[in-house]
């Protein structure tokens, strides 16, 4: 199994087009972050988690052919804005894509998209497949295991997603006991660190590390960067040998 990282950043602590901090003005192209996605390549399978505003971009710069499923953590904004374009890859592919996510992420894709799920379909139209998902119920895609894990942003309810030995979550600000469960033994952990100072919704820094401290995974990947944190460089300096920034087009592999 192969993970990339489509994007690494998020819309929160977005800065004014002039900005002149170091991290707008980075000659680093790891500080160039999109809206946070992963593509997860399972066997000849391309599984995509979450379709953000910079889906279209990200797809083109990945070089990404065909396109087999899309699992959604939630329906913000930053998540799904770009779930439209996904009518390249039906084009190409003669075929729907199903979306796998909860009820209610589904009811708010049905208002947002509304014109992929009218009756009277209107031509060329993205062709999405809603699959319902559960938290800690299994799915089988493509014969594997994927294990839907609930997470809180907030009060709102977010799926992070464990397949094998890997695990993803993005937008957690506290995660139950019984979730925590789930991501027993798991080895690679992509978690969101969104920056060092206090936040209503998301993982500081601080509460990042606390929460891969109790997991214990062999390797641990930050991602939905805010731009307030600072640049890769500066976020690396601070962390323990085990944990890593994620950036834009990194590829892991994981046997």
């Amino acid at each position: 199994m192969k993970i990339r990282f489509l994007g690494t950043g998020t819309s929160q602590g977005v800065p004014v087009i002039a900005c002149q901090c170091n991290v707008c003005q980075s000659t680093d192209t790891r500080d160039k972050r999109l809206r946070s996605s992963i593509l997860i390549e399972l066997d000849k399978y391309n599984i995509v988690v979450d379709t953000g505003p910079d889906f279209r971009y990200q797809m083109l710069r990945s070089h990404v052919t065909h396109l087999d499923a899309v699992l959604m953590t939630h329906s913000h904004k930053d998540h799904i804005a770009g779930l439209d374009d996904v009518r390249a890859f039906n084009y190409i592919q003669q075929a729907s894509i199903p979306i796998y996510a909860t009820a209610t992420t589904h009811e708010a894709l049905k208002r947002e998209f509304y014109y992929a799920f009218s009756n009277t379909k209107y031509p060329g139209a993205p062709l999405l497949e809603l699959e319902e998902i559960e938290p800690g119920i299994p799915l089988n895609l493509f014969g594997h295991e994927i294990i839907p894990i609930e997470v809180m942003h907030y009060k709102m309810s977010v799926m992070g997603f464990r397949i094998g030995d890997f695990a993803y979550i993005t937008d957690a600000k506290t995660v139950s006991p019984e979730s925590r469960k789930l991501l027993e033994g798991v080895k690679v952990m992509v978690v969101n660190a969104l920056q060092m100072m206090p936040h209503i919704s998301h993982f500081t820094l601080e509460e990042a590390l606390v929460f891969i401290h109790d997991i214990n995974p062999d390797q641990a990947y930050l991602t939905h960067i805010s731009h307030r944190f600072g640049t890769h460089g500066e976020i690396q300096s601070l962390l323990p040998p085990n944990v890593f920034v994620s950036f834009d087009q990194l590829s892991i592999e994981i046997r």
